[in-house]
């Protein structure tokens, strides 16, 4: 039966919208995303959709060399492989392939994040946290996540998954470099 690699990806920007998650967790990491590939090209999460604006937030895909990624240039990270079936993880690109097309629906989950400190499972509709989204799209796929339902999934619970491999940890802008990739650079206007 053919396998294929999915990434997730745990990072610490430093904002301080990430420090004050940090202060409340004591996690080392607060933002979730997940790739479809270890170059990061194709990297998804629930975010700020521009930089500048942290309440301007939903559905993103993300970018080392634009937006929060290429202004905190500190950011640490904590990159994981998981292998998965191939029916897998043509429901995962199917699922991220449905947030993509209808992206404009989608809103950052703002109440959610107060919720998860109370351990309340709050759904809403078309809304997420980065940790929620990532565990949405794995469970929609088939991937069972770590006894925890996805609205109440942190981002420090996927180090607890059984077939997760830590294959990088460090500052985030010096992965490329470590695995003798270099950064793409792309023609997009830097949001």
């Amino acid at each position: 039966m053919s396998e294929k690699a999915i990434y997730i990806l745990l990072t610490d920007t430093g904002t301080w919208f990430s420090r004050a998650i940090k202060l409340y967790t004591g996690a080392p990491y607060n933002h979730a995303s997940i790739a479809l590939d270890e170059e990061l090209n194709e990297l998804y999460s629930f975010g700020r959709k521009v930089y500048t604006n942290p309440f301007s937030a939903g559905f993103v895909q993300e970018h080392i060399d634009r937006g929060v990624f290429f202004h905190q240039k500190n950011t640490r990270c904590a990159l994981y492989k998981m292998k998965i079936k191939q029916e897998q993880y043509n429901l995962l690109k199917q699922n991220i392939s449905q947030f993509k097309s209808f992206s404009s629906q989608y809103r950052y989950n703002l109440l959610g994040i107060f919720a998860m400190a109370v351990n309340m499972e709050l759904k809403r509709s078309n809304a997420y946290t980065c940790s929620q989204f990532v565990a949405t799209v794995l469970e929609r796929s088939g991937i069972a996540l770590p006894g925890k339902p996805p609205e109440l999934m942190r981002p420090d619970d996927f180090p607890k998954m059984p077939n997760l491999e830590l294959i990088y940890e460090g500052k985030l802008h010096d992965y490329f470099s470590v695995h003798h990739q270099p950064v793409r650079i792309s023609n997009a206007i830097n949001i």
